[in-house]
């Protein structure tokens, strides 16, 4: 019915891959695709919090603990991840993923707003209505 409906008024229907918005941290580590500013800034907050978290491990009075193994099996897929997810931001401004080697560049990532409808890195992650297509 609600088909029907779409169909005489010239809209093509969404199929249902295309109505989902894709879910937060559906691939944390990878450097393809767009997220939103929501879950960049999730993404910051976790990094912070493993940061510190590691400081305070190194600073540690026990000596067993503050090893620098220890600071880079934290350190590592921190870093991976903040830069995905850096990468996958840029990408939602249509910008490439090294932009983010730009000075304050990330406080651009926090409170610019994306690009509305698809770009060459892909949907919208809001799943806008704009990303459907007219037929006349």
């Amino acid at each position: 019915m609600a088909n029907d409906i779409l169909q005489i008024l010239g809209i093509k229907p969404m199929s249902k891959v295309e109505e989902e918005k894709p879910a937060m941290f559906e691939n944390p580590f990878s450097f393809n695709g767009r997220i939103r500013r929501k879950e960049f800034a999730i993404s910051v907050a976790f990094y912070l919090a493993a940061y510190f978290h590691m400081l305070g491990y190194l600073r540690s009075p026990f000596e067993q603990l503050n090893s620098p193994a220890v600071a880079l099996v934290i350190a590592i897929p921190a870093l991976w991840f903040l830069w995905a997810q850096a990468a996958k931001r840029s990408h939602d401004l249509g910008n490439s993923g090294w932009y983010q080697l730009i000075p304050f560049y990330v406080f651009w990532l926090l409170f610019q707003n994306g690009q509305p409808g698809s770009n060459e890195y892909g949907r919208n992650p809001k799943g806008d209505k704009s990303d459907m297509e007219l037929s006349f």
